[in-house]
């Protein structure tokens, strides 16, 4: 059988475009390498977070706010809450005004402009409010009630299931090995379990393993892993909702990032958004070193001392997706017009995953989508800046 639309990979980015495809009538198959939410998947792990504070950013925010609403009737369509909307809390250790808070600055000035109602936190509202932040250590910061984090591989599992219940044909356990091309068109994928699938239009959401399938993309792109650590204190209400929330702390220039105590998994969730290690996402070891372990305690000490000593019960190494721009890479294949790419999340894709999907069912289509110009195939090089304001990373 030929599919209208076969997906390689079920990520977020993979599950909601074979979604929003199959609501638009198409046949869709989706493979993917093992169950589903794969182990190794970015969208892997218990929360993501969902804000729409992106800068001076206004098109992020606006597709982050579009976004927000459809996980709004997610939780409703899944029957099961997997949006927490328990507010976005942006700390930093000077104030908003100055040079080294533009991230933050242009955040809170963009919301208002846009019509929403962020608080100004000055440091005396920050230690009521928010008690388990160390006094005195952050001096400014905003509070955003619209926004807050996904379970995101409970997520994926979910949409999965849906999308089976409408018709898309889920293969697990199928891993993309070569996109087979005659005559300017993509005529099917090979995997190597050695089956073969055979597709009107192939898309790519294949994540970190996008450039390895397409090694034409290889000088845009590259895998990054980032340290990510679940940790178990002795008091959880200290930090649950509203008193601890989703936060940044001054994460432009730490990279430091967490969540609230989980409902499910009983842990607080803290990680770093940053540089991170160049790595091959299958041959290299996705582990969490002790200098990183050495560097969260330093970090929790100085900002969250009731978590300084809370056990490490898990760890992780994400590995994002990262475009040299660090902007989404969605678009047909500039020479083979029915293979489309839906790829480059760069740390920040998740919270997209609705618009994202159907963005890449529009360019299935051979249309376009109010967002997508900015996504389009383009040559980046030696001197591309990564453009997202929230990344802490060395120029």
């Amino acid at each position: 059988m030929i599919t209208d639309h076969l997906i390689i990979g079920a990520g977020i980015f993979g599950i909601a475009s074979a979604i929003e495809l199959r609501k638009r009538g198409h046949t869709v198959t989706v493979i993917n390498p093992g169950k589903i939410p794969h182990p190794l998947a970015a969208s892997t792990d218990i929360s993501k977070i969902v804000r729409m504070e992106y800068g001076a950013d206004e098109e992020y925010m606006d597709m982050a706010s579009a976004s927000m609403a459809v996980w709004r009737t997610w939780n409703e369509l899944l029957g099961e809450t997997i949006y927490h909307e328990t507010g976005f809390l942006i700390l930093t250790g000077q104030p908003l005004e100055s040079e080294k808070q533009a991230y933050a600055k242009n955040s809170f000035d963009l919301l208002v402009k846009k019509g929403f109602q962020p608080e100004r936190l000055d440091q005396d509202m920050l230690n009521t409010r928010f008690p388990a932040f160390r006094a005195g250590q952050y001096q400014d910061g905003l509070f955003h009630r619209l926004a807050g984090f996904v379970e995101s591989g409970r997520a994926v599992a979910l949409l999965a299931a849906y999308a089976r219940d409408i018709g898309v044909f889920i293969c697990e356990g199928q891993t993309a090995a070569e996109i087979t091309r005659t005559n300017q068109r993509a005529t099917g994928v090979l995997t190597r379990e050695g089956q073969t699938f055979r597709a009107g239009n192939i898309i790519i959401c294949a994540g970190n393993f996008t450039p390895y399938l397409l090694p034409e993309l290889m000088p845009f792109f590259k895998i990054t892993g980032h340290p990510v650590f679940h940790l178990r204190p002795e008091n959880p209400a200290l930090f649950s909702p509203p008193d601890f929330t989703v936060f940044t702390a001054d994460i432009s220039n730490t990279g430091w990032y967490g969540f609230p105590w989980h409902p499910k998994e009983k842990v607080v969730k803290v990680a770093l958004h940053s540089d991170g290690l160049v790595l091959h996402p299958e041959h290299d070891e996705r582990v969490v070193y002790p200098a990183d372990v050495d560097n969260l305690r330093v970090f929790l000490r100085e900002s969250i001392p009731g978590l300084a000593d809370a056990p490490v019960v898990y760890t992780r190494r994400c590995c994002y997706t990262d475009t040299l721009d660090g902007h989404f890479w969605i678009d047909r294949h500039p020479e083979i017009p029915n293979l489309v790419v839906g790829s480059g999340g760069s740390g920040h894709g998740f919270k997209m995953g609705p618009v994202v999907g159907a963005m890449i069912a529009d360019v299935a289509e051979g249309n376009s989508h109010p967002w997508s110009d900015r996504y389009r195939w383009r040559k980046l090089g030696a001197h591309t800046v990564q453009e997202e304001e929230a990344r802490c990373v060395k120029r």
